[in-house]
């Protein structure tokens, strides 16, 4: 039991679980300050008294950290939001029964806080009367929001947050495997995907580099004591372990605190037993830190796959050579055969907009901000009246369609928990860029798509080879 929150309903079996309670006590927290301003009582006669309203307008909220440390996940938010609201549906208004409705979005920023992220979510539906809203990046900002919708009757979609935290934020228990085994929300889905998906993304990778070396099958693991290290040092290894019948050894770096400035000795535990080939799910700048004191200490593994960091162009421009092949996980990249159930537009299409439109590289977080209002749209298809929040949020759980993330079924058989939708992830390594790249433009740096073993949908743009000969 954790004993600062009293919380049990996490399996003691998976003791790094229990961190991502963290999350969820987070977003409760944040819940007390909208309980401060009228209750979680009054949130719900709020939202009932706007479902009944015969309003012709659908409002949408969209909960985005556009300041603050994850400000870079929200960095397509305003070229996303033109494209959506230029399509036909957002602009002409979408047919309900014998009701067209006009949409509105109504953007709210989290500013990378979880107490904002829920006050502003609460502000959406008390002052703002809104029908749905949508939300992405990390536990830090989906978890709050969720949980305030699932308390308010509020119909909501997630994204880029693994699924485990988002599910566990809100009440859900995970079995001793990982599984879930309790919790269904009536109100909430996801979409993204979770640690078995970065295991199987990782590993195919390590497997054709240690053939190609030789390695010895030893990875280090660099993670943090906080939500999201202390689950991956939960999950990961045993994944692992099963997955590959014991065949890697993993050396564990140390539960070391977020902003640490010296890793010498984490550093020193890698070199000793051995290890060549590495995981991580730090902070940023930490493994910025961290990756330049390894090179430093000629600490050289064979491959680097990270999780949480170099996802971003900015990322990567940062560490300038140490990038060199690095790879780590992408659930959007513009090389997929997928299109807009919006618009019909590729995705090509989509990121040489977004580099022409702000003239900097495309990221992969516009994929699936697009997406959360192609869910919306699918769902409201589905409704006879849009101002029917239970009738919108079972429409939601039950989405099947193909969009710009590309297949996406929230109902189906093989979902790990109700209401969430797996994208499953490709593998890409940062190499200097060529104009073979997305526009022709040539980058210093460019993702290439190295390993698509979850995913064939997703062709081959690069070669993988070892992060270090």
């Amino acid at each position: 039991m954790n004993q600062e929150t009293g919380a049990s309903q996490i399996p003691e079996s998976i003791p790094g679980w229990g961190s991502l309670e963290f999350s969820r006590r987070m977003g409760l927290k944040a819940l007390g300050v909208a309980a401060a301003a009228g209750g979680a009582g009054a949130l719900s006669q709020s939202a009932a008294s706007y479902a009944a309203s015969g309003s012709n307008v659908i409002k949408i909220g969209y909960v985005t950290p556009q300041t603050g440390a994850l400000a870079s996940f929200a960095g397509p938010d305003n070229y996303v939001l033109k494209l959506v609201k230029a399509s036909q549906y957002f602009a002409k208004g979408i047919k309900v029964g014998a009701t067209t409705y006009k949409i509105q979005i109504i953007v709210a920023d989290s500013q990378s806080s979880p107490t904002t992220a829920a006050q502003v979510t609460t502000q959406l539906i008390q002052a703002q009367g809104v029908d749905i809203i949508v939300t992405s990046s990390a536990p830090e900002t989906t978890v709050p929001v969720s949980t305030v919708c699932e308390q308010a009757g509020i119909p909501c979609v997630s994204t880029v947050c693994p699924w485990e935290a988002w599910y566990v934020g809100l009440g859900g228990t995970l079995s001793a495997t990982g599984a879930a085994q309790s919790g269904a929300f009536k109100y909430c889905t996801t979409f993204f995907f979770g640690v078995p998906e970065f295991v199987n993304c990782f590993l195919p990778m390590w497997n054709r580099v240690q053939k190609q070396t030789h390695a010895a099958k030893i990875y280090a693991g660099m993670f943090p004591n906080d939500a999201d290290g202390n689950a991956f040092r939960a999950a990961f290894p045993p994944i692992v372990a099963a997955e590959t019948k014991n065949a890697w050894k993993f050396i564990d770096g140390g539960a070391y605190q977020d902003l640490s400035t010296n890793y010498t000795s984490m550093i020193q535990t890698f070199k000793s037993g051995g290890a060549e080939f590495f995981v991580n799910a730090p902070l940023p700048p930490d493994f910025n830190t961290f990756w330049k004191q390894a090179s430093q200490q000629q600490w050289r593994p064979k491959l680097a796959t990270v999780a949480k960091v170099m996802l971003f162009p900015t990322d990567v421009y940062a560490l300038g050579s140490l990038s060199n092949n690095v790879a780590t996980d992408a659930w959007w990249t513009p090389y997929a055969p997928y299109k807009s159930s919006l618009t019909g537009m590729t995705a090509k299409q989509f990121a040489i907009g977004y580099q022409q439109f702000t003239g900097q590289q495309w990221v992969q977080s516009m994929g699936s901000t697009y997406s959360l209002f192609e869910v919306v749209i699918e769902a409201l298809k589905k409704v006879k009246n849009p101002h029917d929040r239970s009738a919108v949020a079972n429409a939601l759980h039950h989405v099947n369609y193909t969009g710009i993330s590309g297949p996406m079924n929230f109902n189906a058989k093989t979902s790990p928990a109700p209401g969430v939708a797996i994208i499953p992830p490709v593998g890409i390594q940062w190499k200097p860029g060529s104009k073979a790249n997305v526009g022709g433009k040539v980058w210093p740096w460019s993702p290439y798509v190295v390993d698509n073993t979850l995913n064939k949908q997703v062709p081959l743009t690069g070669v993988l080879r070892p992060t270090n000969k």
